[in-house]
């Protein structure tokens, strides 16, 4: 089998519609880690449930010392940015990626790839001190979920310059290493002098390092974006909360919203996706399909939600896109292959109800 992803039949992207900072009108830029993932699918992994565990209610484990044979590997973009950047392209929406990579091969594999889905590089810079930013994944075939070993040094070096953001009308953030606390401060005063509009899905590294940092942060973003684990750890740091009522996703972006921040999206893989734009909270429930692997599957679900949320769709809507997405791009193993297109998006979410809770 062939280890590029790109290389099947029936994916495309290629440039956008629009050339960047066309779209609409609208500049965009996605800020935050570009990588290369390696894939190891096994079945090997011995997989232990740990509810009383609320932070880690599943490991997978393997004999120390063992070897164990990977029938075929897969190979593709990482980071959440990049991610991002391809899915808002597959709907013919331009924008830019800043990151970091090293002066090496990786690094020009993923500024061949980045060109390839269209993506806008004229703010990829690169470091020669360093290795580009690399990924192995160990994925269960049984679930599709994995287990991320990252090696991410150059990204950590990137430093934001102003200059060449101020001029965006939305900014993405992702990914964010090093001294991501200036680089957050620094955008989102930006934010408040242009009136740059930001989409912000804090990582859970970020959330781990100073969760105090991102709550103070969350009221200056339009849209965030969180996984389940995510909000429970902001909130559960936010305030004095039983166990109980933290695993009520009502509750959690119900707190959310008090802290801040004009959309608060939560989502749980195969559970499905919450969405709240002021007093109602809404819900839908996940696609049904057969996994393969769940990375970049929330990456695909908010540039979904984002897109459709930029071609002015309503807030209900915009769930349908993202929970599509992330659906179809779990058949695949990284986070390009399975993304849709405008027209596959809309077909495949006429079947979908969204709930009010």
């Amino acid at each position: 089998m062939n280890n590029d992803m790109s290389a099947k039949g029936g994916f495309t992207f290629g440039p956008p519609r629009c050339s960047y900072g066309e779209a609409g009108g609208k500049k965009i830029i996605c800020i935050g880690l570009a990588c290369k993932d390696m894939f190891f699918p096994t079945t090997e992994g011995k997989i232990t449930e740990t509810p009383e565990d609320l932070f880690s209610q599943k490991k997978i484990s393997f004999e120390l010392g063992a070897k164990y044979k990977i029938e075929e590997r897969f190979e593709t973009l990482g980071g959440c940015a990049v991610n991002v950047a391809c899915a808002l392209s597959k709907l013919g929406i331009a924008s830019a990626c800043y990151s970091k990579l090293g002066e090496d091969y990786v690094g020009q594999w993923i500024k061949n790839k980045l060109r390839e889905y269209g993506i806008n590089q004229e703010m990829v810079v690169t470091e020669k001190d360093f290795a580009s930013d690399l990924s192995a994944i160990i994925v269960d075939k049984m679930s599709g979920d994995r287990v991320i070993f990252s090696n991410q040094k150059v990204n950590g070096t990137l430093q934001i310059d102003s200059r060449k953001i101020k001029e965006a009308e939305w900014v993405f953030i992702g990914d964010l290493q090093g001294a991501w606390e200036k680089h957050l401060e620094n955008i989102f005063q930006l934010s408040k002098e242009n009136k740059t509009r930001v989409a912000f899905n804090p990582r859970q590294s970020n959330i781990h390092d100073n969760v105090q940092k991102i709550i103070e942060s969350l009221p200056y973003a339009e849209i965030v974006f969180l996984n389940k684990d995510e909000a429970l750890e902001i909130v559960s740091a936010a305030g004095h909360f039983s166990q109980e009522e933290l695993d009520n996703e009502k509750i959690l972006i119900t707190e959310l919203k008090k802290i801040g921040g004009k959309i608060i999206v939560i989502t749980d893989g195969i559970r499905g996706a919450w969405a709240t734009q002021g007093e109602k909270i809404f819900f839908v429930p996940a696609v049904k399909v057969q996994a393969c692997d769940s990375t970049g599957a929330g990456d695909a679900f908010c540039g979904a939600f984002w897109g459709a949320y930029l071609k002015g769709e309503k807030i209900e809507e915009c769930l349908k896109w993202g929970i599509v997405n992330g659906g179809n791009v779990v058949r695949f193993y990284g986070g390009q292959e399975g993304l849709l297109n405008e027209e596959d998006l809309r077909e495949k979410t006429k079947s979908l109800t969204v709930k009010e809770i």
